[in-house]
């Protein structure tokens, strides 16, 4: 009864972490399901037990027992301490195999067998910048995927701490400046998921939204050719434009993206850019991490 409202509240909008649409966010979903009903195994009662006690210890019931020397029981001790230490032991065992499972930088593997989608990801002052290293193309405030790709992210900031946020897809994950994090994200089915900046940044952060856009193999590929027709050409003069606040930006795209942006960002506070061979290569993940901040830098 207690989790009906939740159950109801699912289907909308604003609950989009109820609606996963891929298998992260599915995950985070029991996650926080069997976790929920766990902890009320401990509230239910109790809520009840008050009700129950209040109504039998009442002024007017005449055969309610007063035991004022009352003061130990070996049975609710048991039950009010072993019951609670059974929760806690289920929780702990349940937090540690989910932080590891659900790992923002352990990658995924695609349901089509294909190569991941590689996407940099430069949280602005307002709005979000995508840039595709394998295509050579970048998109403002709009994100494209094919349907059961694994979508690898590299994540920074060009200004104050933000956080990358697509609820439906799941995982939160900071963007800091001058440091990198990733997570990687996959949708099960076709669809137009809202995504925003999950971190209070300024003026401009209501407006901080983008759109994630995933479609079939065909959907994705027209996508690309769309934004390969545009004429605009991000390079570190472009990206410097682009990087002065503005609000509520609407989508734009960069046909042509020339040299490391991403790289250059980061270098921009810490002196060196991170390697791309550094990140994928030889499974060094704990390179890749010395480089890009670190793990914990996540909500769910």
């Amino acid at each position: 009864m207690l989790l009906l409202p939740l159950l109801l509240l699912s289907g909308c909008s604003n609950w989009a972490i109820m609606d996963p649409q891929g298998p992260i966010g599915r995950a985070e979903k029991s996650l926080v399901f069997t976790a929920v009903i766990l902890m009320l195994i401990v509230v239910v009662p109790v809520i009840v037990l008050t009700l129950v006690f209040a109504w039998h210890f009442r002024a007017s019931n005449k055969k309610a027992v007063y035991r004022p020397d009352f003061h130990h029981s070996t049975t609710i001790e048991i039950i009010v301490w072993v019951v609670p230490c059974l929760i806690v032991l289920a929780l702990g065992i349940l937090t540690w195999k989910t932080t590891h499972a659900l790992d923002p930088y352990k990658p995924l593997v695609a349901q089509n067998g294909e190569k991941p989608i590689e996407v940099d990801v430069i949280a602005l002052d307002w709005k979000w910048l995508f840039v595709y290293p394998q295509l050579h193309i970048a998109s403002v405030n709009e994100l494209a995927m094919p349907v059961g790709a694994s979508v690898d992210f590299r994540i920074t900031s060009g200004t104050v701490m933000n956080a990358f946020f697509i609820p439906q897809l799941g995982t939160q994950i900071y963007a800091m400046g001058g440091m990198q994090t990733e997570v990687h994200l996959s949708a099960d089915h076709a669809g137009i998921y809202q995504g925003l900046s999950a971190n209070f940044s300024g003026n401009g952060f209501s407006g901080m939204t983008f759109k994630a856009i995933a479609t079939d193999k065909a959907g994705f590929d027209a996508w690309v050719q769309k934004v390969r027709g545009s004429s605009q050409v991000l390079d570190t003069q472009s990206f410097a434009l682009l990087s002065k606040a503005s609000e509520n930006v609407p989508v734009s795209y960069y046909g042509t993206v020339n040299g490391d942006i991403f790289g250059e960002q980061i270098a921009s506070f810490v002196g060196s850019p991170p390697s791309m061979k550094t990140m994928k290569g030889n499974g060094d993940q704990a390179s890749a991490k010395t480089t890009g901040g670190s793990n914990g830098m996540s909500g769910m």
